[in-house]
């Protein structure tokens, strides 16, 4: 299976369907999937009824992007699945929203520990949704699944 290099993601995603009504936007992937920077800000278009962005947004500037993070830095010895998604929602979002995900070497040398025997692993990633004054609008928890494949005989 092929899978898409962090520009040709942050291409297709530019017009994937879901980010582009809701007004996501990528503004960075990291060659090395170490990073990826997503923005939102509410319009009358894509705002709830009080005029802040939808919860289901705030999500989704980060859902799915943890799981190419990891497919990226495991390579293609790996099955990773998002596993699960909770959200703390902390004020309401108003004007541009940022979320800045990263992972470092570390998280993923203990991943590697973790699965070396065939073992699933799930890993808990956290990523704070700030607004224009920096403060924390949101709270996003992403689980990840990770198993190393096991060799085709």
């Amino acid at each position: 299976m092929l899978r898409p290099s962090p520009r040709q993601l942050k291409t297709m995603l530019g017009v994937f369907p879901p980010y582009l009504g809701s007004g996501i936007r990528i503004n960075y992937i990291a060659n090395d999937g170490s990073r990826v920077v997503t923005s939102h800000r509410p319009r009358r278009i894509n705002a709830n009824l009080v005029g802040t962005a939808f919860g289901g947004t705030i999500q989704t500037m980060t859902d799915g992007f943890y799981l190419f993070m990891g497919l990226t830095r495991l390579g293609g010895a790996y099955n990773v699945w998002d596993a699960e998604s909770h959200v703390t929602y902390r004020k309401p979002g108003r004007g541009r929203l940022v979320a800045d995900m990263r992972t470092d070497d570390d998280t993923f040398d203990m991943i590697r520990e973790r699965t070396a025997d065939g073992s699933k692993y799930l890993h808990w990633f956290e990523t704070d949704i700030v607004d224009e004054a920096g403060d924390v609008v949101a709270s996003v928890r992403s689980r990840v699944y990770f198993r190393k494949k096991r060799p085709k005989v």
